[in-house]
């Protein structure tokens, strides 16, 4: 019988480069949430590759920025962590966008471990070959990368190479977990995410960095009905009429699309109930913070 290889990948980079869509697309099913935001992903999130001889953990992890309360902190803070918990690091970039201090912040973090970089060069379907090049000169001069791979997280081009090289670069290792687990966030953190997306994608300005999402009900009422309680929290009052809009519109329509995406999710019928909070400043308090599952004693 041949080896059985297993490891631990974390994704890392600035905001919005595709490391949710990376994971989504590897995987072969959503499990990370997905927004043209910045700052989308706030926690970390396993998701589980497991092929015939190998099983990746890959980690998804949030944007690193530049915080500016404490759950920007909390988000960085995360994210560094996880450079020197693996086997391998995905440095992911967004082709189209021009070298600036976030990268070379990055590149200052990544100086400090020992651990295997790979520079993924994601959305190569905005640029052309030669800008490609371009870019993979700049990137190599910065920092001694093991290797670089360039791909498309939405069309899922190179992801086959990507895959075929990491493997050659794990070690020998036991299966952590089911063949048929993608994933070890429970149903009602991705439930709760699930309604975040749709709020980041039906409101703009400040809006959708203000707002965390609580699954306080989930209960199967029948064979194939689940209902489904959730609070929607935001810090100020203008906020939570902007989240409701007028005569409930908002919130019926992010219900409706959350809601579609759970039943994929959960293989069921949903009856979604939401619901409208404030709470003010909640991403600078601690306690908030931790009620909210961003608690910084447990990275």
């Amino acid at each position: 019988m041949s080896e059985y290889k297993s490891g631990f990948v974390t994704i890392i980079g600035r905001p919005n480069v595709g490391k949710s869509t990376l994971l989504n697309s590897i995987l072969g099913q959503k499990i990370a949430i997905m927004s043209d935001k910045p700052q989308t992903t706030r926690n970390k999130i396993q998701g589980f590759y497991t092929k015939e001889n190998i099983q990746i953990i890959f980690i998804d992890t949030p944007g690193m920025h530049k915080p500016h309360h404490k759950l920007g902190e909390y988000m960085v803070t995360v994210a560094v962590r996880t450079l020197n918990e693996v086997d391998i690091i995905l440095y992911l970039v967004d082709a189209s966008q021009k070298f600036g201090a976030g990268e070379e912040y990055i590149i200052s973090q990544l100086e400090k471990v020992k651990t295997p970089v790979f520079l993924i060069i994601n959305k190569i379907d905005l640029i052309s070959r030669e800008q490609m090049l371009q870019v993979i000169d700049n990137y190599r001069d910065r920092y001694n990368f093991a290797e670089i791979i360039p791909i498309s997280a939405l069309n899922r081009d190179n992801l086959d190479r990507l895959l075929t090289v990491l493997e050659q670069y794990l070690p020998e290792g036991p299966q952590y977990y089911p063949e048929d687990m993608v994933t070890d966030q429970p149903e009602k953190a991705i439930v709760a995410e699930l309604i975040r997306e749709k709020v980041l994608f039906l409101t703009r300005d400040e809006v959708p960095h203000s707002i965390a999402v609580e699954v306080t009900d989930f209960k199967e009422r029948t064979e194939n009905l689940i209902y489904i309680g959730a609070v929607i929290y935001v810090e100020r009052d203008s906020q939570k009429g902007i989240i409701i809009g007028k005569k409930g519109s908002m919130l019926k329509e992010i219900g409706q699309l959350a809601r579609n995406d759970i039943e994929n999710l959960l293989g069921s019928k949903v009856y979604l109930e939401l619901w409208v909070k404030v709470q003010k400043d909640w991403r600078n308090r601690e306690v908030a913070l931790r009620n909210f599952g961003y608690d910084k004693r447990n990275v």
